[in-house]
């Protein structure tokens, strides 16, 4: 049975290469430059009967990094969405060493596993996975309206594609949408040293009004103003961010507000939120804009954000109802 303790004395890990100086505000978008921080940051887990455990790994820039270890199991994998035992570290010559002021725990790291010897001197490997959203790749169904398939941008204003054929962020569809089910998956980029609203930042406007936030907030709390958050209005019931460059889903339904013939709203607009396949928010109502245009009836579009990092978006798709 794995027992979990809210305190942790060390956790190292083995470090590829020595750590990269790296200038604020500076992203990457390809694992291979990203220098050896980001083969460390990760998410790490092991289960054995019921009984789940997992770790994320969060790179901060200059060999520094926060470890969150997670009761239950990863996000969306049997956490139980309160326990977080949170553990500063930094690289030193050839490891990365994590601790707190606790003493109950050690760990040691193996190839893409981190070694945890608990008190009792029994082992526990937590081996490093990669997850997959269940809906990645996701075909659009009969009667959808395909946006983007990484090629044709007729749908878009002023867009813009990667070599690879992907979409960058700062356009918006040409056609307004009401109520919908749209597909959308996004990568974010590596930005180790920017924090908060700084770290790879973009989002997905629904009717040009209502921002479902887009972010790196791998490990975080997850707040209103973080990935899978509906911005300033609520926070997303469990943060499902993945690590940075790594792809991402948005599956979301979305109703826009109701508005009489003078123009006064007579229903808020709804929404409910996928996120890497796993629900975050369920027939919230949004009581006003989030930062958007001004709420009105007239249709807004279905805009992928611009605000001043790089973020990649592809296989986008809507089904109007």
């Amino acid at each position: 049975m794995i027992k979990f303790k809210t305190t942790f004395a060390a956790l190292t890990v083995a470090t590829v290469g020595a750590a990269a100086a790296l200038a604020a505000g500076e992203a990457f978008l390809e694992p291979e430059k990203a220098g050896p921080d980001y083969a460390i940051q990760g998410e790490y887990a092991i289960r054995r009967g019921d009984n789940k455990l997992g770790c994320q790994i969060i790179a901060l820039g200059d060999g520094k990094f926060s470890a969150v270890l997670l009761p239950g199991g990863l996000p969306g994998e049997g956490w139980d969405g309160k326990t977080r035992v949170v553990l500063d570290g930094k690289t030193e010559g050839e490891t990365t060493n994590f601790a707190s002021s606790a003493h109950t725990w050690t760990a040691r790291h193996g190839d893409k596993s981190v070694f945890v010897m608990l008190d009792n001197d029994k082992r526990v490997r937590l081996r490093k996975v990669e997850r997959k959203s269940p809906t990645l790749g996701a075909k659009p169904p009969a009667g959808a309206t395909v946006l983007f398939d990484g090629k044709n941008t007729d749908a878009w204003v002023n867009p813009r594609l990667t070599p690879e054929g992907w979409l960058m962020e700062g356009t918006q569809t040409k056609k307004g949408f009401k109520d919908f089910t749209l597909h959308v998956e996004f990568m974010t980029s590596f930005m180790p040293k920017s924090r908060g609203q700084g770290r790879s930042n973009s989002g997905v406007f629904l009717d040009g009004r209502y921002e479902v936030q887009v972010l790196d907030s791998f490990g975080l709390t997850g707040e209103n103003n973080e990935c899978g958050g509906v911005y300033s209005v609520k926070k997303p019931d469990v943060n499902m961010a993945f690590p940075p460059l790594t792809w991402q889903t948005y599956d979301i339904d979305f109703t826009a507000p109701a508005f009489d013939a003078a123009g006064k709203k007579t229903k808020n607009a709804v929404v409910t939120v996928r996120h890497n396949g796993v629900k975050i928010h369920d027939q919230v109502e949004i009581p006003k804009n989030t930062a958007g245009g001004q709420e009105g009836p007239m249709l807004g579009p279905i805009q992928l954000m611009n605000h001043g990092d790089p973020v990649r978006f592809r296989n986008v798709w809507v089904v109007e109802r």
